[in-house]
């Protein structure tokens, strides 16, 4: 992130007082619920056959499963800037290219993204709250680790959280969801990590819905944000013990192949990509899908957190393929 040296040198001259000179220097640097109940991996809803295949889509990027994180980005969390939006009609990485490419795409999309190396952050979209699907897993472990005062998970939760994040196993969720406490549980820890629109779950098993329930929680992008901010720049009065950040992340960026697109989409190899993506159809006919991605990006100058929801797809590709374009087109918007 951002290194600053101060220099001062004073010189005394025989009547005058003494000169004080200040030099500045810095430098910025860089890296579904998804199946069916019972079945073993999930965004909640079925995966495309992509997925099933355990390859990428198309137009993803692979993330970077072996690439070491920065520590720069948590390293200086407590001098990160306070959150600050754009001002209205301020050109960003979701201004221009990335709000029109949105509007011509069925559904709607919100996004959110915030620059870890200035404290900015942007919006796109203003709607009501969307389900998470599989994107409620970060909020179950970060829940589930904040429990643990700063030590480690238990084997067997190691094992489940593994399964739940890497490949968006729904069992393991739900197993983690009642441990964490539940809606009641969800909901203490975000009231405490300062989420103020998303709203847990009330029914796991849930009447006329055949998906796992916590995947209704509600939320909104800017919400998920904060809930990443908790793993990379946590500010003075981290929720999370630094160890425990590096699991859950840890656990983001090896995700299974076949789940790294979102926010992915167009980013480099080597690029760090830390994420959780979600896929629920929303009706019995599968024609209208809810598609999220959340994550955070660091590598080749750009060191960003980002959160995508887009409900009314078509089909479960046709969302990938819109978080996936959008995602290329803010990547190469940021600084």
């Amino acid at each position: 992130m951002a290194s600053a040296g101060r220099a001062a040198a004073g010189v005394a001259v025989t009547v005058v007082a003494a000169l004080v000179l200040f030099m500045a220097l810095r430098g910025h640097g860089g890296t579904q619920p998804d199946a069916a109940a019972g079945s073993a991996t999930a965004g909640t809803g079925p995966r495309s056959a992509a997925s099933a295949a355990g390859q990428a889509p198309a137009g993803s990027a692979p993330a970077s499963a072996g690439a070491r994180r920065p520590a720069l980005s948590r390293a200086s969390a407590t001098a990160a800037r306070p959150v600050a939006d754009a001002p209205a009609g301020a050109a960003g990485p979701l201004a221009g290219p990335a709000a029109a490419y949105v509007a011509g795409r069925a559904g709607t999309v919100l996004a959110a993204v915030y620059d870890v190396s200035t404290g900015q952050s942007w919006r796109l979209g203003d709607g009501p709250a969307q389900a998470e699907a599989s994107v409620v897993k970060l909020d179950i472990l970060e829940t589930l680790l904040a429990r643990q005062d700063g030590g480690a998970l238990s084997p067997g939760d190691q094992s489940l959280s593994q399964s739940m994040v890497e490949d968006s196993d729904n069992d393991a969720a739900t197993s983690l969801w009642d441990e964490a406490g539940g809606a009641a549980g969800i909901g203490a820890y975000n009231d405490q990590a300062g989420l103020t629109r998303t709203t847990p779950s009330a029914c796991v098993t849930c009447a006329g819905f055949p998906w796992p329930g916590w995947g209704l929680t509600t939320t909104v992008p800017y919400d998920q944000l904060t809930l990443l901010k908790q793993l990379v720049v946590p500010g003075p009065r981290p929720l999370l013990s630094p160890a425990q950040r590096d699991y859950a992340l840890s656990l983001m960026e090896n995700v299974a192949p076949g789940q790294r697109w979102g926010i992915s989409g167009g980013v480099p190899a080597g690029v760090t990509v830390a994420l959780k993506n979600g896929w629920l159809p929303l009706n019995d006919a599968s024609t209208d899908w809810q598609v999220n991605s959340v994550g955070w990006v660091s590598g080749a100058g750009r060191d960003y957190l980002v959160a995508v929801f887009a409900t009314g797809n078509p089909t479960e590709q046709y969302g990938i393929d819109t978080l996936n374009g959008l995602s290329s087109l803010i990547w190469n918007a940021m600084p």
